[in-house]
Formats: structure tokens, sequence, C-alpha cells
């Protein structure tokens, strides 16, 4: 009895102890159903709400790009895109994804394998070079661009047959092309930002990129990104399960981009441009009596620059391409040609990038470096068919004897023996010592001080430095290959090295790192391992024009805001003074108003009237191993500097004579042998310091000039 007792107590027992923990277990869920409701209620409602809610970015309208003039260079257009968002496309099996871009491929005409590598994110397994995404991967994929209207209202009013599937307007790049130009180079082109510049944008706080922004990739589009990019906008839609929009929640405004005001002149360009191609078509049809064929012309480019400021008014380079090939994402073909040497590598910009042996063009330089170290206006030295360094003759231009003369002669006629003699005395008296690699040189200083060997600071992305091929230069550059060539000489020479590489192969490996006479007479007349760009050129000639001052070339003149208001003016930027005196730069000067007038210019210059417009220019053709020669002119006026350069197209007047005596009348307004300034490319001759005028409505009017008399 007293067993059984016991266990109804225990019993018992159990029982509350159940039902405490019943209670407990009650209570505490009360309590927090209390605390989610009451106590944060609130915040739970909200994020409930959001995933309802969806921010869709609104780019901004990208800033317009203007010439000097005002005249649009680059503007915008609408466009209706069709895009994919692959959270939504996720969520969905792979038989109803498969039969939605079907379906979509089909509407679009777009191919549905070309629409699956788009929406791969680059570097992914399986993505595409050229085809793949690489914005953001939480970004709508752009898969089809300039879709007819009538297709994107039909994905637009069918969301029940194209769930995750987006068709919205956007502004894409323009290109009105003023006169015809290109100026592709000079402009660039846009293409999605990468992941990787989504997340410094993101750690930099930078919140005028985002995952579906574009952004410059090449020329001022890249150079004044910044600010032709404006600051996105944002749109709150409220979507259901699949993303569908069900209306408005709200939006904040896109702010549009700035506007760049270029020194540019869209006809002087056009007229660039035109002689350029010209010029290389010309030639193409040209017998080349050296080679026995016609010459190949395989590339060119042209610069025309103020000579008092350095600003660029027209830049050219062929082979180019068309802008509009990125609009809305360029092609895996198309991307692959403009990478091409077969098709001349046309993404290269031959003007900054494109590096050259500059031929006689360098003479004026090495004409001031002598004049400033030892030798005289009166000094008098032979010009004779042919100088003997060591074993080797080196020959006058089509082995011509002028007798003696001085600086002034030697430039008119480009004789090589007369700067073959001073280049070899130079390196006879100061570097004959082959391992003293700081031999004082006169000549490579007085190059380095035009500019040449480094970069002019243009306002263009991957300007090339050009190189100053001197003893230092040398020595490295033998560090470097001398394991290369050293092991094409140790082997016996076979079937796939010709006779030249073998044998020089050889004379590298032994005694590669020598700056020897032969160096030193090839630089003094732009020959050798020597190279520059065509802007490097032109600027240096710039500064004999503009009495010795070295400028950083420019572009951009002005920033103008959306208001109509400068943002920031681009002022002239001097990088140096070339510091040689007075009478040095007045006899450069007279010297090379004398190849127009009377040396090697002056074929194409016939008739042209010198006395109005006095042309002061230098022809070049630089010898090439293995190619033909490369053409070269470089000139300029009291207002302008003109270059241009054709490689493989022969001498220098004889290919790009006539074209820049056309670039010069179109300058000047001249018509056989008048100067008319009412037909000048440029009104008033040189653009003026005022920028365009911006108009309350939007319209952009030429610059405004003074009237004669006002200050």
């Amino acid at each position: 009895m007293a067993a059984s007792a016991e266990g109804s107590r225990r019993s018992r027992l159990r029982l509350v102890v159940v039902q405490a923990l019943v209670f407990s277990l009650f209570a505490t869920l009360l309590g927090r159903l209390y605390y989610l409701q009451v106590v944060t209620g609130d915040e739970y409602t909200a994020k409930a709400a959001s995933q309802s809610v969806r921010e869709v970015v609104v780019q901004p309208q990208r800033g317009l790009i203007v010439d000097a003039q005002g005249r649009p260079l680059v503007t915008n257009r609408t466009s209706w895109v069709v895009s994919v968002d692959r959270t939504v496309l996720g969520r969905m099996g792979e038989e109803r994804r498969t039969q939605l871009l079907k379906r979509l491929a089909h509407v679009v005409g777009v191919g549905k394998g070309r629409i699956e590598r788009a929406l791969v994110t680059c570097g992914d397994d399986g993505s595409v070079a050229g085809e793949c995404w690489n914005g953001s991967p939480y970004q709508a994929v752009p898969v089809a661009t300039d879709v007819p209207q009538d297709v994107a209202l039909r994905v637009l009013e069918q969301p029940e047959d194209f769930p995750a599937v987006l068709a919205e307007q956007q502004t894409v790049r323009a290109y009105p092309k003023p006169f015809g130009v290109n100026l592709a180079h000079v402009l660039g082109y846009l293409s999605p930002i990468t992941e990787e510049e989504y997340d410094a944008a993101q750690a930099d706080e930078d919140t005028s990129l985002n995952g579906a922004s574009t952004v410059g990739r090449a020329g001022v589009e890249q150079q004044y990104d910044a600010w032709l990019r404006g600051m996105p906008g944002y749109q709150r839609v409220a979507v259901d399960s699949m993303g569908r929009v069900l209306g408005d929640d709200g939006e904040v405004e896109a702010v549009p981009g700035s506007t760049l005001v270029t020194s540019i002149d869209a006809k002087v360009q056009g007229v660039v441009e035109q002689q350029l191609a010209a010029t290389i078509a010309r030639q193409r049809a040209t017998y080349d009596p050296v080679t026995k064929r016609n010459y190949e012309a395989d590339s060119g480019a042209a610069v025309v620059l103020e000579a008092k400021t350095g600003r660029v008014v027209a830049m050219a380079s062929q082979p180019t391409y068309d802008p509009e090939a990125w609009v809305g994402g360029i092609s895996k073909k198309e991307l692959a040609r403009l990478y091409s040497e077969d098709a001349g590598t046309p993404l290269l910009g031959r003007a900054t990038q494109g590096q050259f042996a500059p031929g006689s063009t360098w003479k004026p330089f090495m004409t001031a470096g002598a004049l400033t170290h030892g030798y005289s206006t009166d000094t008098r030295l032979a010009c004779s068919s042919s100088f003997r360094v060591g074993n080797r003759d080196f020959h006058n231009h089509e082995s011509a004897a002028y007798g003696s003369i001085g600086f002034d002669r030697a430039l008119e006629v480009s004789c090589n023996t007369f700067f073959f003699r001073v280049g070899y005395d130079f390196w006879q008296r100061l570097g004959s010592d082959v391992d003293d690699v700081d031999a004082k040189d006169p000549l490579v200083d007085e190059a380095k001080t035009f500019g040449f060997g480094s970069e002019t600071g243009v306002d263009l992305p991957g300007e090339a430095s050009g190189r100053i091929a001197d003893r230092k230069w040398k020595r490295a550059y033998y560090e470097q290959m001398k394991d290369y060539y050293c092991g094409i000489s140790e082997k016996p020479q076979d079937g796939k090295t010709s006779d030249f590489v073998y044998k020089f192969a050889r004379e590298f490996c032994v005694e590669g790192y020598a700056y020897r006479a032969g160096d030193a007479v090839n630089f003094a007349i732009g020959q050798g391992d020597t190279i520059v760009t065509p802007l490097q050129l032109a600027r240096a000639y710039g500064a004999i024009a503009n009495g010795g001052t070295l400028y950083e070339p420019r572009i951009a003149k002005a920033v103008v805001g959306p208001d109509g208001e400068v943002v920031r003016e681009i002022k002239p930027t001097k990088a140096g003074s070339v510091g040689l005196p007075k009478k040095v730069l007045s006899y450069l000067d007279t010297a090379l108003k004398g190849v127009s007038t009377r040396g090697t210019m002056n074929w194409k210059l016939a008739g042209f009237p010198l006395d109005q417009v006095q042309i002061r220019s230098k022809t070049g053709s630089a010898e090439v191993y293995g190619k033909q020669s490369t053409g070269w002119v470089a000139s300029y006026t009291d207002d302008y500097v003109v270059v241009m350069m054709v490689s493989q197209a022969g001498t220098g007047s004889g290919s790009n004579g006539e074209a820049v005596r056309a670039i010069y009348e179109a300058l000047y307004g001249v018509t056989g042998e008048k100067v008319d300034p009412k037909k000048t490319a440029i009104p008033g001759t040189v653009a003026p310091a005022t920028l365009p005028t911006f108009t309350d409505d939007g319209a952009i009017l030429p610059p405004a000039r003074k009237k004669k008399g006002t200050k």
C-alpha cells in the first residue's frame, strides 16, 4: 500500500513538471510573437515590403562631345534594349528556361546560342571573349539593342510569355559625323563596366557608377569619363514573385553628364582625314622603283596643332574603325578584326601610339644641337655623295652632291652626308670609347630637350613614348636580348634563319652593347633605332614655330555642365622650353622657309602664295629594313603645325606633299595663287579663345567673335 502511494505521488510530480515545461514553452512562444509583432513589427513589415519592391537604375544621359565651333561630334540617341534578369531566370526549371530563350531569340532576331553566351559572366566556365557579360552579376544583361519598337512593346505587353525579360528605352552613343569626320582614335568608345571596376567604385563610394554603367575605353571618352558619365537615378517599382513590374513606388531623377568642348575643328578634321586617305590610296597605286612593286602604304597619321598653344585642331590615323561598331556591344568577329595585324590593327592610333623612324625631319633638331655646341651658322661642310665610316660607305640620298654648304642649305636639300660628318665628329671627340655609357652627346641631349623619348602629355590614354637610341638604351637592350641572339649564333644556321638575321645575331652577341660611329651617324639623320610618334614631331616643330615653348598637346578646351555653365576650363599647359638662343631659332626658321621655296618641298608648293602664307617645312624618307620607306612632311606657319606621315609610301614630299598643301589651302582659304580670308576652314583663320555659346533652350552656337576695335 505504501509503495502504491509513493508511485502515485511521483506520477503527480512528473505531471506538474511537464505542465510547467509546457507552460514555459507557451510563454516563450507568446513572448516571441509579441516581440515580432509589436516590438519589431514595423521593421519586419518594411523588410517584407522591400521584397516586393525593386530599385531600377535610371542611367543618366551621357554628356555630348563637341568641336571648337560647337558642332556635335558625339551625341545620344534613344534605343529599345531587351535585357534578361538572370536572378529570375535562375528560378525557372530547365525546360521552361529553354522555351523562354527560344521564344525570345525568335522575337528579337538573335540566335539562342548568342543569348546564352551573353548571359555568362566573363571569366566563368563557358565564357566567350567579346560575347560574355562583364558587368555586375546583379544587373539585367542586355541581349538585344536597337530592337524595333513593336518587338519591345510585345515583350512589355505579354509579360506572361516573357518572364525575366525586360524591355526599356536607353540612350546610346550616336555620331553625327559633321563634314564626314571619323575621329575614332580621338573620340574613343564605350563598353560595359567590369566587375572589378564596379567593386572598386563601391569601395570608393563612387555613386556615379553602377552595375549597368558603360565607361570610356579609349580617347576622350576614357580621359574625361568622370565628367561625361553623369549621375544615375533610381526608380523604385513593385514587382511580383516572377519579377514582373506591378507599378511605380518613387523615383530619384538622373543627372545628365557634362558636355566636353574640344579644340578639334570638324571642317579641318574632315579635310585632313580625306587627304590622308587619298594619299594612301594614291601611293598604293604608285610603282616603287626600288622594290619593283607598288607601295604598300599600310598606315599613316596626320596632326594639326595650334602653334602658339599646342591645342589639337585635327588628328587622323589610318587604318581606322567605325565607333558605331561598339554601340550595343561589339561582335567577336569585329573585335578580332580590330586587333588583327592582317587588317592593319585599326585600334592602334598611329598619331599618338604609332612609332616610326623620323628620317630627315630629325635634322632641324640636330642642327640646333650642333649650333649650340661649337658649330656656327658660318660652318661649311662637304655634301658629298657618300661618307665612309670604318669599312662602310654611308650614302647621300640618291647619291647627290652639293659641294661645301652650310646648315641652311643642308636642310634645304636634305643632305645626309653633311649631318653624317656632324654626328661622326661629336662621336669621335666625345664618345669614341664604346664602354663609356655616360659619354657626352650634344645631339642626343638636344633631342631630349625637344621632348623626344618621353610622352607629350596629350590628354589621350595609351600614348607611346618613342625612343632615343643612345648609349644607355643600347646597353640595356643588349642585356635584355643577348641570350636570345647568342642562342641563334651558337647554333649552325638553319633554313628558318635568314643570312641577315644569322649575321646580325653573331655580331650582336659579340658587341651588341657598343655604341659605334655607325650608330652616331645614323642618329644624326633620324635613322637607326630612334623612333618618334607623329604627335611628338608636331610638338617639337611647334616649339620652333612659337619661339621655344614645348606644350602638352590638348584636345579638351572646357567642361560645360548640363545647365550651360562652365564647370572647368582647360588651359594650354607648358611642358618646358627648348632653351635655344633667338638667333638659332631664327636661323632654323629661315632655313625651313628655304625648304619650301627652293628645297625638297618646293616642287609640291609651286604656285602656292608663299609670300602671304609662309610655310616652313622639312621632308623625310625613313628607311626601314625589309620594308619600303616611310614618308614624312613636317611643317608650320605662324599659326599652325601640320605633320603627315605614311608608312611604306616612298619619299616625304612625293607621298605627302600634295596632301599637306591641300590642308594649308583649307586653313588659309587659298584658291590657286590667291588667299581669300572668307574661305578659311575656320572663321577668322584661327579659332577664337572663347567657347561656344550654350543657350537656355539647349542649343549650342559658335563662339562669339569680338568686333574689331573692342577689347
